[in-house]
């Protein structure tokens, strides 16, 4: 079985999960860790943990999920994984972080791509590539379907769903995204957001202003 601890970090407040199993495999998902302490919080569970990072993954590009991408590949010596309809943000993140005063020490690139329906193994476990696009081209979820939970990035928060208003967003586009693959999952499944607190399926069907 695998677990996920999360971090919250950088000005946007964004999520970053560690998923693994205990003293084995694990993988970071989006990595927003901008600071020197950020990182050393991240790396330092890791290490208390005695976990070893297979590969970084995104379930999107914008820069709040990418500052630490540099870094934490050169620590722990991996590959980083995102959807390819993605690298448009890859391309524009120095230019995007210099909007909000922000800089990378080190612009990244991306080295593996998924596409719809791939499966990630961590260790006997699994997540599975959902792509969910209308907060950006290549935005996709992560869904552990015997742990059940799935990590949505920022296709679908607690009581909301992901701006539109960022190039390559599509409101029309992103509530077909949730409605046909996120909403079809089991009501128990609980939602790991890029942003905020959890939630689950059920709660976001029931009461989600914009879904409803």
């Amino acid at each position: 079985m695998i677990q996920v601890q999360k971090f919250v970090f950088n000005p946007f407040q964004e999520n970053t999960y560690i998923v693994y199993q205990n003293e084995g495999e694990a993988l970071i998902v989006d990595p927003g860790c901008i600071t020197e302490d950020e990182v050393k919080a991240l790396v330092e569970f890791v290490n208390e943990k005695g976990l070893k990072v297979s590969r970084l993954v995104n379930t999107h590009c914008h820069i709040d999920h990418i500052f630490g991408v540099e870094s934490l590949k050169k620590i722990f010596n991996v590959k980083w994984y995102a959807h390819p309809d993605d690298v448009y943000l890859v391309k524009a993140a120095t230019t995007h972080a210099l909007m909000f005063g922000l800089q990378f020490q080190d612009e990244p690139n991306l080295d593996e791509f998924y596409e719809h329906d791939d499966i990630i193994t961590i260790g006997d476990s699994t997540l599975r590539v959902i792509h969910t696009p209308g907060h950006s081209r290549g935005g996709v979820c992560l869904f552990a379907e015997n742990e059940k939970f799935i990590l949505t990035g920022d296709t679908l928060f607690n009581m909301s769903v992901g701006r539109t208003d960022l190039e390559g967003g599509d409101y029309e586009t992103l509530i077909k995204s949730i409605n046909e693959r996120l909403l079809v999952l089991p009501d128990e499944v609980e939602v790991l957001p890029g942003h905020g607190v959890s939630t689950t399926i059920g709660q976001e069907k029931k009461a989600n202003p914009f879904l409803i």
